[in-house]
């Protein structure tokens, strides 16, 4: 059983059974409902899924709802039974060992930002530049 919660603590979550599948996603849905390049997603059977505190939908577009928490908006869940039936997907950047459990596919990529394909490359640092 995996644990998570949101950045402010007020959604705690356990999620059990076989992960689907977990991968990068690259849409623009994703892009704008995260406000980042790729959101990372670990799918597993909706009735698996537990959760204390109070989270707020959002039908990003149709037949997918998007769950966050009201307080600090972590992006949380997410729901679409037309392409994922009887499964959740995560923001598996949300559960509390997120590092022990690596992606294993960027999806979506027909509409990855293009500047993505070359970001690996640029300069590293451990904390901000110059600090």
């Amino acid at each position: 059983m995996l644990k998570g919660g949101c950045r402010c603590g007020a959604v705690r979550y356990e999620i059990s059974g076989e992960v689907a599948h977990h991968a990068i996603c690259h849409c623009s849905d994703c892009r704008r409902s995260a406000g980042v390049a790729g959101v990372s997603w670990i799918c597993f059977p909706a009735d698996g899924l537990r959760f204390e505190g109070e989270v707020r939908s959002y039908a990003s577009s149709e037949g997918v709802e998007r769950q966050f928490c009201p307080n600090c908006g972590t992006g949380l869940f997410y729901y679409n039974e037309g392409v994922l039936p009887g499964l959740v997907d995560i923001q598996s950047a949300t559960l509390d060992d997120a590092g022990d459990h690596p992606p294993s596919a960027h999806i979506q990529m027909a509409e990855a930002l293009p500047w993505e394909v070359t970001a690996h490359e640029l300069p590293r640092f451990d904390r901000y530049p110059g600090g």
